[in-house]
């Protein structure tokens, strides 16, 4: 049996309670990383926390919204007192939000947008990176997305900010952190099988759509983007630093 990457790691994963995020938690564990799962729905946690602590690993949950600043600061304190470390912090959770041209979106639903994906990824960031300077070592991981960065989709120029400010915070928390040993990464991912994509792709021609947009023409499974993310937070990455990794299928590039 291959040696676990985690092993004796202790990783914050946001947004675990299901898609990519909770993917990642029970990829994490399986590498042996303590996990520290947060997301709003306590009751999906709990059944994360006890399949992970059935297969042998081990987790806690703490359930909160990432637009809480407190929230950010329990997911810390959760790691540093329960575990002892903070070596990961997986800040994947989000929302595409209201979605309607710009001249017809409503002010409030842009600032909410922006709220839980920008502002909910500094919260977050901002307390791991202390506690990441100070054990002088760590990675962080974003969740972005091609759209804004190199698709422009109708109807999403909210999202489309937020995440494109996921990659400017990105680089500019890697450059002021790598001397320091942590670095910090953004995860782009393709279209995903996850509860808030099905939204998009309920219908079979609209499911078939969105896969043809893409170069491999089908979208991706969460454990794939798992995967990538278990790349950037294992010691597999340690000269990857300010980087917008595409883990996108192809549909920054296809235009067939």
């Amino acid at each position: 049996m291959a040696a676990q990457t985690l092993t004796g790691k202790v990783a914050i994963i946001t947004g675990a309670s299901s898609g990519i995020g909770r993917a990642a938690a029970l990829r994490f564990a399986r590498e042996g990383a303590r996990i520290v799962a947060g997301a709003r729905r306590a009751d999906a946690l709990a059944q994360l926390v006890d399949e992970i602590e059935r297969a042998g690993g081990e987790a806690v949950a703490c359930d909160g919204d990432v637009r809480d600043e407190a929230h950010a600061d329990r997911l810390v304190d959760t790691a540093l007192e329960r575990f002892g470390r903070l070596d990961i912090a997986f800040n994947n959770a989000g929302s595409v939000g209201a979605m309607a041209p710009v001249t017809q979106m409503n002010v409030d639903d842009w600032r909410d947008t922006l709220d839980t994906n920008l502002t909910g990824m500094f919260l977050g960031a901002r307390r791991q990176l202390a506690a990441m300077l100070e054990a002088g070592r760590g990675s962080i991981i974003f969740t972005s997305t091609f759209v804004g960065h190199t698709v422009g989709m109708p109807g999403m120029a909210a999202y489309a900010a937020a995440k494109a400010g996921v990659i400017g915070l990105t680089q500019v928390l890697a450059a002021e952190a790598g001397p320091r040993g942590v670095r910090v990464n953004a995860l782009l991912p393709g279209g995903t099988d996850t509860p808030g994509a099905r939204d998009f792709t309920q219908a079979p021609e609209s499911r078939a759509f969105v896969e043809g947009l893409h170069a491999l023409k089908r979208i991706a499974d969460p454990a794939e983007i798992a995967e990538a993310a278990l790349f950037l937070a294992s010691d597999a990455s340690s000269f990857v630093t300010g980087s917008a990794m595409r883990v996108d299928g192809g549909v920054s590039i296809n235009r067939t």
